[in-house]
């Protein structure tokens, strides 16, 4: 019986450093971006605690920044909405943290559960809604930082922007 290891045969891959890719210190492509959601989501000690229910208006917090980026965390009680609207220049990654939300396009609705997540581009347009009857947390990341978030009437929607949302399927 061969007792050797692979670290004994190969040696320590961490002790040849020109072998190792170095980590990015901070997202650069639509996969980390979706990864730090991700992250974030599963590591509830970064966002539980912060929490907070506004029965007058969406409640939200900044969570985080990095360069060009932001992370912005969001409750909603039901029956509160976003009203339609797009996010200007910024691509985003919408992610379910907890309960239910809808969102609603010029393509239909789409229910969303915890752990859902949505990826869209600059110019889509969008409402977002708690329409169950337990409160919704979520997490928005911002890819450049969020700037503006033009509303839009629901009869001008559909010329304003074509339906570009990425479904990711989480794992």
């Amino acid at each position: 019986m061969n007792s050797d290891s692979d670290l004994q045969i190969a040696g320590d891959i961490l002790e040849v450093p020109h072998l190792l890719q170095p980590a990015r210190e901070h997202p650069a492509t639509v996969a980390e971006f979706v990864g730090l959601a991700r992250t974030i989501a599963a590591d509830r000690s970064q966002w539980e605690h912060l929490v907070r229910y506004d029965a007058t208006s969406r409640w939200y917090h900044r969570l985080r920044t990095g360069p060009g980026y932001e992370v912005w965390l969001l409750s909603w009680v039901p029956g509160q909405g976003s009203g339609l609207h797009d996010h200007g220049r910024s691509s985003g990654i919408l992610t379910l943290l907890k309960g239910e939300l809808t969102e609603r396009t010029e393509r239909g609705t789409r229910a969303l559960d915890a752990g859902a997540q949505r990826v869209f581009a600059p110019g889509y347009v969008h409402e977002v809604v708690n329409d169950s009857l337990e409160p919704a947390v979520s997490l928005h990341v911002y890819y450049p930082g969020l700037t503006e978030m033009p509303m839009h009437s629901a009869r001008c929607a559909a010329a304003v922007a074509p339906d570009i949302a990425e479904d990711v399927v989480t794992a």
